[in-house]
């Protein structure tokens, strides 16, 4: 899981943060200012250490509250969305840092009261499974799509204005202002150092090598730190020189200056709250369903009941990191799949958790590593981690359009749209017309008129209106 050190910090601090700067006079992303530059690396800096702090915390206490060997770190996925989406490429988005902080925190508070009445599980229960299958997927290829590009990735990808995107992957001095490439396409050293961490990590994990992410990630920041190569993260400029000396002092601790509970609390627009529920939304079907498959994959989920002891409590835990994390500045925190890992090797207790939360605590001293992981070496674990993503895309029942379409939509809509909240808009919209219109007809010709794989359908109109609703409710 230490990769998401430097991949939350890269992605989080593409946002701009609290950074800003005269965009009449710098442009819209304020990228030709060194002010701003400089305190966007404050901004990496304060990431690592929020990333690291809230993944100690939440381990910690999912080991000692809930004795679950599940471990909790801010989400991939839902860490783009907050900053490519919500806040925008250096703040060009509709709302502003502050106030997309203010919507996590009120996500965790609504999880806690979901969790302690029970009815959070419920709620994901209740979303078609097709679609459930169908967010996760598209996530997948929006991250790898963000692996793909420059800002946190290997460059490959670039804008086009005849085609919208294209091949890049050409050195930094052949690309215009708004960073599109103009020659030598496919000649930059970093985008074929970020190929090569790509197949080495596919080799690693293809031989079930043990940190095999961490491992392709190290090898290519490694390559990366020399100076005098064409490929390095310290060129001799202001910001090289500063990012230099910072990764000198290897060991040090960076205190959070910029980021810690700075919330904005304005709740008017409409976009705020298309941001909170899309939160709401992706963190139900990602942690409710990563802590399922792991008590599953551990052995401990009762099949009757289809729960697992202590999931109340991992719940709460859960709800509770989500809100700390808002405080230090970042977005949500989840369970992650990479708690397999542990479970594979014997981890059945919290002692697992514990034992990852103090090594979270470790790395909060070593800023100035995490911090010179360049976006070439971190993009390749978006791309796999994206890949690993799609696996569940087979679950979904395409033999009938009434789920097929719907969760199409949603897989292409949240890469496309780059946005995973107009995603969901689309592939639930989708579906309740489709599957509305077909039970109407359905119950007006009195059962003459349905499509010929109806038999083939999931079932769940039937499962709203038979009965199975209400026996998905909590008990009180």
């Amino acid at each position: 899981m230490s990769y998401i050190i430097s991949t939350n910090a890269l992605i989080l601090t593409d946002s701009g943060g609290t950074c800003d700067c005269d965009r009449e006079e710098f442009g819209a992303t304020c990228e030709n200012d060194p002010a701003y530059t400089t305190c966007l690396q404050r901004m990496k800096l304060d990431m690592i250490t929020a990333t690291c702090a809230i993944s100690c915390m939440a381990c910690i206490l999912m080991g000692v509250v809930a004795n679950l060997p599940i471990a909790l770190a801010p989400g991939m996925g839902l860490n783009a969305y907050f900053a490519y989406t919500v806040v925008g490429f250096h703040g060009t988005g509709k709302i502003s840092y502050e106030n997309a902080l203010a919507a996590v925190c009120i996500e965790g508070i609504i999880f806690f009261v979901l969790s302690v009445l029970g009815i959070r599980q419920w709620f994901a229960r209740l979303i078609p499974a097709s679609l459930k299958t169908a967010t996760g997927t598209g996530i997948g290829i929006y991250l790898a799509f963000i692996g793909l590009q420059s800002s946190a990735g290997i460059g490959l990808i670039t804008a086009s204005s005849s085609t919208l995107v294209e091949l890049g992957g050409c050195p930094p001095e052949f690309r215009d202002e708004n960073n599109v490439c103009t020659t030598h396409h496919m000649e930059g050293g970093p985008m074929w150092l970020g190929v090569l961490g790509l197949m080495l990590i596919g080799t690693m994990l293809l031989y079930r090598l043990k940190g095999a992410i961490l491992i392709g990630i190290l090898f290519i920041a490694i390559i990366s730190w020399p100076r005098p190569t064409p490929v390095t993260y310290f060129p001799y400029t202001q910001a090289g020189d500063e990012a230099f000396a910072f990764f000198k002092k290897v060991v040090t601790f960076h205190p959070i200056k910029d980021t810690l509970a700075r919330f904005h609390w304005d709740l008017t627009t409409g976009e705020f709250w298309i941001a909170l529920i899309t939160f709401l939304y992706v963190d139900i079907l990602d942690c409710t369903g990563t802590m399922f498959s792991m008590a599953k994959f551990g052995g401990y989920m009762d099949e009757r009941t289809q729960d697992f002891e202590g999931s109340s409590m991992a719940f709460l835990v859960d709800s509770v990191s989500i809100t700390i994390g808002s405080v230090f500045g970042s977005s949500p925190v989840t369970a992650f799949i990479e708690s397999g890992a542990g479970i594979a090797e014997g981890g059945r207790t919290g002692i697992t958790t514990i034992v990852t939360g103090i090594m979270f605590f470790i790395a909060l001293f070593f800023a100035p590593i995490f911090a010179s992981f360049p976006p070439w070496a971190t993009g390749p674990a978006l791309i796999v981690v994206g890949s690993m993503m799609m696996q569940g895309v087979t679950q979904i029942n395409w033999r009938y359009v009434g789920d097929a379409l719907p969760a199409f939509i949603t897989i292409i809509l949240i890469p496309f749209g780059y946005s995973i909240g107009y995603g969901l808009i689309a592939g639930i919209g989708s579906f309740v017309f489709i599957n509305s219109l077909v039970f109407i007809i359905l119950k007006l010709s009195r059962g003459r008129i349905a499509p010929p794989n109806f038999d083939e359908r999931d079932d769940w109109i039937g499962f709203v209106t038979q009965g199975g609703f209400k026996q998905n409710i909590p008990s009180w």
